[in-house]
């Protein structure tokens, strides 16, 4: 490499030109100094090429280490950590995370303790949800800022302090620090690669909460801070995902199914936790539009990226007829699951739970699902609780105490702008109002929900709201099945069996039947269903 390439280089790099600072540097690799192969691995960064970016950064840290530049190793090996982690390969995150451990075990006490105290305590708040280690180590990491003024520490400490709290039920408290923690990201003083991690971090936790409002407005602000930065900057790419789960439960179903899964590819090789997220969301429209296969293949990409496909392959499942395996799935999910994780299978399970007549597993569930909500207090959270309750009381045959918890998840939906949830919702109370003998309000919700339903192209639940619309006398399609299956000589036990639900819920049923119908015996009722077709 001559001088003047080398300058031309060095000075593409200075002005932010990534393109041809990469394109000169890499092709002198093997003759470049300890700092231009810095620059190199920079660049190829800010490109999105991560994996030329590692490759650099593993012979910047050789050389290095080699050098006797301990602390700066350490750093370096703390960045490959990161990467490392972000692109889903965890193990390996985990080896770096050791190596920079090792290189200043003993060194004297300096910023980058602070980058390791981080890394450690980031990463055992995935795994376990501690609070007690995160907040021990924000302790250590903000008395390192105050000693070096780093302010990527300060933020860390923030950070650590925030995802604590709420770990801790003091959700307000929690994010008033995490507010805080992105001050210095703001003021540009925090390294990109960092700062992109704290933002997505709070983002997936807003995610996790069920908190549809703080997840909309900590994108839009990663928006703000990443898209200046150039369409090839990773962040600017991430973020993009992240906007697509929030427009998924707008109800833009279009634009996710067609963007969504490309952008998600884009990631796989740069940050593979949110491409298993960008995958799974983009299965999660394709179930809703009732494009089961298709559902099929996005879930197991998302599985290939570490995301567990729950609760959604479960729901497959269930509407393949398979609920008692659609139940174990969950079972096995919710066992693996930190206390928030469970939160987004917990009214799934209980729905299916009682589906199936296990009335004190839906019973179980729903208690924990109650005191995360009221643990964590995210509108989301309180939401999914009140519907699971509603659940127990409908089958417990108490629609007027379901009504006030279902109209409380509406409500919450509507101000979230969370539109199939709230759809979902008002089908349920549709059921709970006709329960009653309510038949204005009934209907109205069950408009609502049609509406919102056709709107977001929602076909299987189009479909079986437009056949219960076309059943004789207002029958549903339970109760059509349950009919059909009486008129056909069985007992209420081997109704039961046949449907998977309790002889309890065939007695319901069957009242339910009776009134509607305007008979007053099993033989009436047969022959009604042989006189309308249902039999």
């Amino acid at each position: 490499m001559t001088p003047e390439q080398l300058r031309t280089a060095r000075s593409a790099f200075a002005r932010r030109d990534w393109r041809v600072a990469h394109d000169l540097l890499s092709k002198f690799r093997a003759d470049l100094t300890t700092a231009d192969l810095e620059r190199l691995a920079e660049a190829a960064w800010w490109l999105g090429d991560l994996p030329d970016a590692m490759a650099a950064s593993e012979e910047v840290y050789r050389q290095l280490l080699a050098a006797g530049e301990l602390e700066q190793a350490a750093d370096r090996a703390l960045r490959l950590t990161l990467l490392w982690f972000n692109r889903g390969e965890v193990q390996v995150g985990i080896a770096w995370l050791a190596r920079a451990r090792h290189v200043i075990r003993g060194f004297p006490r300096c910023p980058v303790h602070g980058y390791l105290r981080y890394a450690e305590a980031a990463a055992d708040m995935d795994l376990s949800g501690d609070p007690e280690a995160a907040e021990a180590a924000a302790r250590d990491i903000e008395a390192l800022a105050l000693e070096h003024d780093e302010p990527t520490l300060e933020s860390f400490g923030l950070a650590l302090r925030g995802l604590a709290a709420v770990r801790r039920g003091k959700t307000p408290e929690g994010f008033a620090n995490l507010d805080e923690a992105m001050l210095p990201v703001l003021a540009g003083r925090v390294d990109p690669l960092w700062a992109g991690d704290l933002y997505c971090t709070v983002v997936h936790l807003c995610d996790e909460l069920g908190d549809l409002a703080r997840m909309r407005a900590w994108t839009a602000s990663m928006a703000r801070w990443s898209r200046p930065k150039g369409p090839t900057f990773v962040y600017t790419r991430v973020t993009r995902v992240h906007e697509l789960q929030v427009v998924a439960a707008e109800g833009d179903w279009t634009a996710v199914e067609s963007e969504l899964g490309g952008r998600s590819a884009d990631l796989v090789g740069a940050h593979g936790w949110l491409a298993g997220e960008g995958y799974y969301t983009l299965a999660e429209v394709r179930r809703l539009r009732g494009d089961a296969d298709g559902a099929r293949s996005a879930y197991a990409l998302a599985r290939g990226l570490a995301h567990d496909g729950l609760p959604g392959e479960a729901l497959l499942l269930e509407a393949e007829g398979r609920p008692a395996d659609a139940l174990a799935a969950l079972r096995v999910g919710l066992s693996e699951a930190t206390r928030l994780g469970r939160t987004r299978m917990q009214l799934d399970t209980v729905r299916i739970a009682v589906l199936m007549g296990d009335a004190v597993y839906a019973a179980a569930v729903t208690n924990e699902l109650e005191q995360a909500a009221q643990w964590f207090g995210t509108s989301g959270l309180i939401a999914r609780a009140a519907q699971a309750r509603a659940a127990l009381l409908l089958a417990d045959e108490l629609p007027t105490r379901a009504i006030p918890l279902l109209e409380q998840a509406a409500q919450i939906y509507r101000e979230q702008r969370n539109r199939y949830a709230n759809a979902a919702v008002h089908e349920v109370l549709a059921a709970a109002h006709s329960a009653t003998g309510d038949h204005d309000k009934a209907a109205a919700a069950r408009a609502t929900a049609v509406a919102v339903y056709t709107h977001l192209g929602a076909v299987p639940d189009i479909e079986r709201l437009a056949g219960r619309g076309r059943r004789p006398c207002g029958l549903t399609d339970r109760e059509a099945e349950v009919l059909t299956k009486v008129a056909a000589g069985a007992t209420n036990r081997q109704v039961a069996v046949a449907l998977v639900i309790s002889e309890k819920t065939v007695s319901r049923h069957l009242t339910n039947i009776f009134t509607k119908i305007n008979v007053g015996t099993r033989t009436a009722a047969a022959a009604w269903a042989h006189d309308n077709g249902l039999a």
